[in-house]
C-alpha cells in the first residue's frame, strides 16, 4: 500500500500541470513557513514536496503521539503551530479554550468535497473551526486461525474465557471504558457516577482475560500472533492484514466510537491563509486519493472517496454503512466530569 515516498514525489511533481489543485497556484510569499503539527505516520510526506513546489511556501513538519501532547504544546505557546490536527472532542475542547481560529472558507473552497454527514457536528456544529482530515472506528481485530467464528460479532468477545490470556485492551480511558459502558447499553460519554462504576467493575472482571494493556503495540503483537484478539482503529487493520493474513477485523453489533481527525488553525499560528492553503491543497480529490491510500484511514472526502477502488469502498470495516453508524457515538469534551473517568480508570489498574 506505501508506495515509496521517493518515487511517488517524483511522479507527482512531474503531473502536477494535470492537477486540479484549487487556490494552490495562488501568488505567495516564499519566505513564509508553514509549521505543520500532525500525529506521526499520518500523511503521505511526498504531499509535502509537492505542495512545496506548487506555492513556494517552506513546511515544517512534526509529529506528536497524543491529542494531549498537541494540546499542552498548543496551550503553552512554545511553538507557533500553523496547523494541528485534533481529534473530535479535541477539537471541542479547544475551541471552548479560545485556541482554535475560526477558518475563512474563502481560503478552502475545496470544503465542498467533504461528505456533508461529517458537517454539523458535535464538535464543531458550525463547521467554523475545522475541516475533517480522517476517520474510522474502534473495533477488534482477530486472527482467524484460533478464533471461532460463532464468537465473533460482539464486545462479548474480550470476556469469553476461551481467550484468557490472548486479549490485548487499549491503555486508553475513554476508548476501553467506552467498549465496557457499550457493552452495558450505556453513552460512552455518559456522566453518570453509577454507570462508570458499573464499567469499571465489568472491566475489572475483564482484566482476568487479558493479556495486556497496550497502545501502538498492539499492531506488531497482533501480527506476530502474541494476541488472538485486540481492541484497533479501524484504519490501522489494512496494513495488519498486509503483514498477517489471518487477521480480520469487525465493529461490534453494539456500536462504537466513530472518531473524526480534522485539520485546525491554532490562535498562535503566524501564517493563517498559508495554512488554509495548505488545508484546501489537502482536500483535492486527487491528492487526498493519494493520502488515504497511503494511511489506509477512511476518508470524509467525497470526491475521494468516488475515486477509490471498490475493494476499499466496499470493505464495511472501513466504511460501515449508515444504519451501523446510527449505533455509534463520538466522544464529547465532558469538561470537569472526566474526573470521574480518571478516577475509575486508576482504580482500575491498581485492582
Amino acid at each position: 500500500m506505501k508506495i515509496t515516498k521517493k518515487i511517488l514525489s517524483l511522479v507527482l511533481i512531474a503531473s502536477m500541470a494535470v492537477l486540479p489543485l484549487t487556490g494552490c497556484r495562488k501568488s505567495a510569499d516564499s519566505s513564509k513557513v508553514l509549521n505543520v503539527y500532525n500525529v506521526g505516520d499520518y500523511i503521505d510526506e511526498s504531499l509535502i514536496d509537492v505542495f512545496e513546489e506548487q506555492t513556494g511556501i517552506q513546511v515544517q513538519y512534526s509529529t506528536y503521539d497524543t491529542n494531549e501532547m498537541m494540546y499542552q504544546k498548543v496551550k503553552s505557546g512554545s511553538t507557533k503551530y500553523d496547523i494541528v490536527v485534533p481529534s473530535d472532542y479535541m477539537v471541542a475542547k479547544m475551541k471552548k479554550e479560545g485556541l482554535l481560529e475560526k477558518l475563512d472558507f474563502n481560503n478552502i473552497p475545496n470544503i465542498k468535497n467533504i461528505d456533508k454527514k461529517f458537517l454539523g457536528s458535535e464538535y464543531d456544529p458550525k463547521n467554523e473551526y475545522s475541516v475533517p482530515y480522517m476517520w474510522g472506528t474502534l473495533g477488534l481485530a482477530y486472527n482467524s486461525k484460533y478464533v471461532d467464528e460463532k464468537d465473533l460479532g460482539s464486545w462479548d468477545i474480550l470476556w469469553n474465557p476461551k481467550y484468557k490470556g490472548k486479549i490485548l485492551i487499549f491503555d486508553s480511558v475513554r476508548d476501553t471504558m467506552g467498549a465496557a459502558l457499550f457493552k452495558l447499553g450505556y453513552s460512552m460519554n455518559t456522566t453518570n457516577p453509577k454507570e462508570i462504576n458499573e464499567a469499571k467493575e465489568l472491566l475489572v472482571k475483564q482484566k482476568e482475560y487479558a493479556l495486556a494493556y497496550v497502545n501502538d503495540e498492539v499492531k506488531d503483537r497482533m501480527v506476530g500472533e502474541d494476541g488472538y484478539i485486540g481492541m484497533i482503529y479501524s484504519g490501522d487493520f489494512p496494513l495488519m492484514r498486509e503483514e498477517n493474513s489471518d487477521l480480520k477485523f469487525f465493529n461490534p453489533e453494539e456500536g462504537t466510537n466513530r472518531w473524526v481527525d480534522a485539520m485546525c488553525i491554532p490562535t498562535t499560528c503566524e501564517n493563517k491563509k498559508e495554512a488554509e492553503m495548505f488545508i484546501n491543497f489537502m482536500l483535492d480529490p486527487e491528492i487526498a486519493k493519494i493520502n488515504t491510500e497511503y494511511i489506509g484511514y477512511s476518508t470524509p472526502n467525497k470526491a475521494c472517496f468516488d475515486l477509490l477502488d471498490k475493494e476499499i469502498t466496499s470493505d464495511k470495516g472501513a466504511y460501515p454503512d449508515d444504519e451501523y453508524l446510527s449505533k455509534c457515538e463520538t466522544f464529547t469534551d465532558i469538561g470537569k466530569d472526566i474526573k470521574l473517568y480518571d478516577k475509575a480508570w486508576i482504580e482500575l489498574k491498581s485492582r
